[in-house]
């Protein structure tokens, strides 16, 4: 086939890149420079504007740009980039897939499982509603800007992902450095649920995604049994040999991360419903093995 991907640079859209072309795929790029080559396609997602001509003949889309939500603190500026990098950058590229005579067949589009909310400790699957707060509402309009692709006949795959395990990027890249050094701990209470995925599955899920035509809609990418805090910090002391006595104080993540605080002390106990239904196998679904696996990042 022949994939688009938006965000090929960053960490999961490399690896999906080079899975599929390893596996004879044909990959075109999503760039913001003018192309190098002919597998590279120039759009300006702030400007919303992207080369419609250059998507031609493409079978599908994996779009996974957007700024890191924990990159920075969350100042009002850093908070439009967070919001402006998805739901511009997605609207743009919805509207130029349905201008195209024929468009692809499948657009799988990012999202977050922010987009529950704090849900405590309830386990809650894709028909769950939306919640409140920052980043449920940027989800919420992320999602919602597919819509052109969709009424144009696009079957459209709203991927909600939870938090990658992975050494290469991402909030779980930074939890690594500090395990190892022994000031690993607690976030927190350590009770709320964080509900995770191996970088390895989220990768075979995308691509599931892709090949799976009864597949459209919310589809949430985190591993069968979420696990909180407390169980994360425990694991990663198992794995990595290492102490995990150096707790953060929810008043000490506040002072820290600012707004951003509220968003790592939430409880989301999200289980892949779908995924499993459709026949997906985890090869990773525990924190454990997951973490393991983080080790060497080889998919």
């Amino acid at each position: 086939m022949r994939i688009a991907i938006t965000g090929s640079t960053g960490l999961i859209g490399s690896v999906l890149a080079r899975s599929l072309a390893a596996d004879g795929h044909q990959v075109v790029r999503l760039v913001r420079r003018p192309p190098t080559s002919g597998d590279e396609v120039r759009w300006d997602p702030k400007r919303q504007w992207v080369d419609a001509d250059g998507l031609a003949g493409c079978d599908g889309v994996v779009h996974l740009a957007g700024a890191g939500v924990g990159d920075h603190r969350w100042t009002a500026a850093y908070k439009k980039e967070i919001h402006d990098s998805r739901v511009l950058g997605t609207a743009a590229l919805a509207e130029a897939l349905a201008s195209l005579d024929t468009p692809p067949r499948v657009l799988v589009s990012g999202s977050a499982i922010g987009i529950y909310g704090d849900t405590g400790d309830r386990r809650i699957d894709e028909d769950a509603p939306p919640g409140r707060g920052f980043l449920a509402d940027v989800c919420q309009e992320w999602e919602a800007a597919t819509g052109p692709a969709a009424e144009a006949g696009v079957r459209t795959v709203l991927a909600r992902t939870g938090l990658v395990v992975s050494r290469g990027g991402g909030a779980w890249a930074k939890l690594f450095p500090l395990f190892r050094f022994g000031l690993g701990g607690r976030m927190g209470s350590g009770r709320q649920y964080w509900s995770f995925i191996a970088l390895h599955d989220h990768v075979a899920a995308l691509r599931h995604l892709l090949d799976t035509e009864s597949l459209s809609g919310p589809v949430n990418l985190t591993a069968p049994e979420p696990v909180t805090n407390r169980e994360v910090t425990a694991a990663m002391g198992r794995v990595l040999h290492r102490p995990t006595l150096c707790a953060a104080p929810a008043p000490a993540l506040k002072l820290a991360l600012g707004e951003m605080a509220g968003d790592v002390l939430a409880s989301q106990r999200v289980v892949p419903r779908r995924l499993l239904d459709s026949g997906f196998s985890f090869a990773f679904p525990d924190i454990e093995s997951a973490v393991r696996a983080a080790l060497t990042d080889t998919p």
